[in-house]
C-alpha cells in the first residue's frame, strides 16, 4: 500500500475527527498509519494517537514517533515550526 495514503494529517478540526480516520485506515487493511502535524496541532496528534490506541484499536502498536523542524516562509521573514510524525503499526503482520 502507498505510504501517502496512510496518512492522517492534523488540523484544527475536532480531535475524534482524526481518530475517526485512523481507525477506518485499520479496519480497510492498512498496515501502519502515520500522523502527522506541525506547529500547535502537534498535542491534538498525540491525543489522536492515544485515543485510538486505548479506545479503539487492538493489536495497533506506537512503531516510532518522529519529531523534526520546518523551516517555512511567513510574512515576517523565515521561522521554525515544530512537527512531529507518529506511526502507528498492526502488530499482526
Amino acid at each position: 500500500m502507498d505510504q501517502k495514503e496512510n496518512t492522517v494529517f492534523v488540523g484544527n478540526k475536532p480531535v475524534m475527527n482524526y481518530v475517526l480516520a485512523v481507525v477506518t485506515q485499520f479496519n480497510n487493511g492498512a498496515d501502519q498509519v502515520a500522523i502527522k502535524a506541525r506547529g500547535k496541532a502537534i498535542s491534538r496528534a498525540v491525543d489522536t494517537a492515544e485515543i485510538a490506541l486505548n479506545r479503539f484499536l487492538e493489536g495497533i502498536v506506537k512503531k516510532e514517533i518522529q519529531t523534526s523542524t520546518e523551516i517555512i516562509d511567513t510574512d515576517s521573514g523565515k521561522t521554525n515550526v515544530s512537527s512531529i510524525e507518529i506511526v502507528l503499526a498492526n502488530t499482526k503482520t
